[in-house]
């Protein structure tokens, strides 16, 4: 019955999954009591499963009983009770109290940082995920300091063309651009977008994400003939992958219309978002948000012509 579950839970078949969990739960606490390992193992199936169904109240409710029973039996130190922790801080964040959530994850990154030394993979996950959370409230320097510290921790441990040191390259140039720091974002980013090239191919998606981040910085520097090129590739692959109504399509359709717009090619940015909105009327109806937004768009870009 477990493996069943853990089959729904591969496949995305939560609410499948969620039944099962709910049963197998329901028998062990019956059977083993509801201290017992394998019950808490099952609270805490379920509780990953209510996240990923957007039932953050049943997950928090869950991973909190499960927090009190583990501390009581194995100690705030260990670390089974450390990932009940950093679990119960992810549902805050989902549920908006991150205050909660950096209390927990503060706690969480000081014990691991004790028992297992700053260079551990999971204090770098405790890391990144603080970082979220000081995203959130704002907390802006505390950020792009941490996020520099987990940068210079991938790069040592893992080497600069790791997914990981990548994703931690990509997240601190966000943090750049957050602050307006352009100069410093395009270098991480072009760096990024080198490496993803190389490594997964142009077509891949975290490829032409990184491309639609460097061309954004870009826009924000003045380079619109660079922002151009990058949107026009990014486009063409897009229309090849996915087709010409896809949501990303259409995107980066829009993305390349305002830099049309920068380089005052009137004409091009007006059928570029033309054609945005005939699609975008088709498949999503003309009061959709989106469709209004494109609207919008092309109405600012006639009334600037």
């Amino acid at each position: 019955m477990n493996n069943l579950a853990v089959a729904y839970s591969h496949l995305g078949k939560w609410t499948e999954a969620e039944e099962l969990q709910a049963h197998i739960l329901e028998i062990h606490t019956k059977l083993l009591g509801e201290e017992h390992s394998d019950t808490l193992t099952s609270m805490n199936n379920l509780a990953t499963t209510f996240s990923e169904l957007g039932k953050w109240n049943e997950a928090e409710e869950l991973q909190a009983h499960v927090l009190e029973i583990q501390t009581k039996l194995l100690g705030g130190e260990h670390p089974d009770t450390l990932t009940v922790m950093n679990n119960l801080a992810m549902s805050f964040f989902d549920l908006g109290k991150w205050n909660e959530a950096e209390n927990l994850q503060v706690h969480v990154l000081e014990i691991r940082t004790k028992l297992l030394g700053e260079e551990h993979p999971d204090i770098l996950t405790s890391m990144n995920n603080l970082a979220m959370t000081f995203s959130k409230l704002g907390k802006w320097n505390e950020v792009e300091m941490l996020q520099a510290h987990i940068l210079e921790i991938s790069t040592k441990l893992l080497g600069r063309e790791h997914p990981d040191t990548l994703r931690s390259m990509n997240n601190l140039a966000m943090t750049f651009s957050d602050f307006g720091k352009w100069n410093e974002a395009e270098a991480l980013q072009a760096h990024v977008l080198e490496k993803h090239t190389k490594l997964l191919g142009e077509e891949h998606s975290d490829t032409l994400r990184s491309m639609n981040n460097l061309a954004s910085t870009y826009s924000y520097l003045g380079k619109w003939n660079e922002a151009e090129g990058l949107q026009a590739h990014v486009l063409k692959i897009s229309t090849k992958l996915l087709d010409g109504e896809h949501p990303d399509t259409l995107i980066s359709m829009n993305n390349l219309a305002m830099t049309f717009s920068d380089l005052e090619k009137w004409n091009e940015a007006e059928e570029l978002q033309a054609n945005v909105l005939e699609i975008q009327t088709k498949l999503l109806g003309g009061k959709h948000p989106d469709t209004l937004r494109t609207k919008a768009l092309g109405t600012s870009v006639l009334e600037i012509h």
